[in-house]
């Protein structure tokens, strides 16, 4: 799933190459992506590109005032062209959910009609994936229920935010209504450096443990921010795996201690943690796991 630093990264990418170009056409293969009717999508046409920001894990595409928002869900993507194909996609057919083309000429030798935009995909069976058409991103129920961003929480703030809590650390982290923008893959990666427990309750933190969760996050949310702008979208999904030092390494050695990174699986995801580094050397009960074994 794309989280803050990905998606930090397409605004940036849509800020270089589309703030300044029209909206030439709105294709929707998918309306079930559609979340909003009113205004309807060809209020779009003829509008010019003006912005691209980010509220959480949400991107934001402006367009002179109306607003494409848009919720990559677990399997969604941006996929830009410099030379859009000329036909629409095809409704039901191949990843495309929606397609934004914008003004601008394709590159010598392109196809007539072919222009420059945007593909919103989804790949696999789970269609999550959904846009909304609003004149103030506020509309939007996800981004009105957001908590402060990550990025501007300090470590008087996680201590405010996490007081009383009797969540585990990895369920109020990736929580979005308390703090936005981390998901499944950055708590990890967060927990790691901070050497917590995903199990830790949130509100019993000491202070010490406190100070390394806020330096924790904005390290890692900071560090992958950095490799990530810039980079052509293609290209960010491979960035956001190569940084990772447990989130997606099962049975690998841990890069800080060289013990083994482990693995706790729920119905629709897991996490991976390194118990040298975060829990004692004990490995955390595995319920899924546990069943298989009986």
């Amino acid at each position: 799933m794309p989280e803050l630093p990905e998606v930090e990264a397409l605004a940036y990418f849509l800020r270089e190459h589309a703030v300044g170009r029209e909206v030439t056409r709105l294709d929707v293969a998918s309306l079930t992506v559609l979340k909003t009717v009113s205004p309807a999508w060809t209020e779009l046409h003829g509008r010019q590109v003006t912005g691209a920001a980010r509220h959480g894990k949400y991107l934001d595409v402006d367009c002179a005032g109306l607003h494409l928002v848009v919720h990559l869900a677990r399997a969604g993507w941006v996929r830009w062209s410099d030379a859009l194909a000329p036909a629409p996609p095809k409704p039901g057919r191949g990843p495309v959910a929606l397609r934004v083309r914008l003004s601008g000429e394709p590159p010598a030798g392109g196809k007539p009609g072919a222009g420059p935009g945007f593909d919103l995909t989804e790949a696999g069976t789970k269609k999550d994936l959904a846009v909304w058409i609003v004149g103030d991103p506020a509309e939007v129920p996800g981004i009105a229920r957001l908590g402060p961003d990550a990025l501007e929480v300090d470590r008087e703030g996680w201590g405010r935010l996490l007081h009383g809590s009797t969540a585990r650390l990895k369920t109020a982290l990736v929580d979005q209504s308390l703090v936005a923008g981390i998901g499944n893959a950055y708590s990890d990666e967060i927990l790691h450096t901070a050497r917590l427990s995903p199990y830790a309750t949130a509100g019993k933190l000491s202070s010490e443990s406190l100070d390394g969760l806020a330096h924790a996050v904005r390290e890692v949310l900071t560090g992958a921010v950095e490799r990530s702008v810039g980079q052509q979208a293609a290209r960010l999904k491979s960035e956001k795996r190569s940084g990772m030092r447990v989130h997606g390494r099962t049975g690998l050695p841990c890069p800080v201690c060289g013990d083994t990174v482990r693995e706790v699986s729920f119905a629709d995801r897991a996490l991976q943690y390194c118990p040298t580094c975060q829990t004692g050397g004990r490995p955390l009960a595995d319920r899924r796991l546990s069943r298989l074994l009986k």
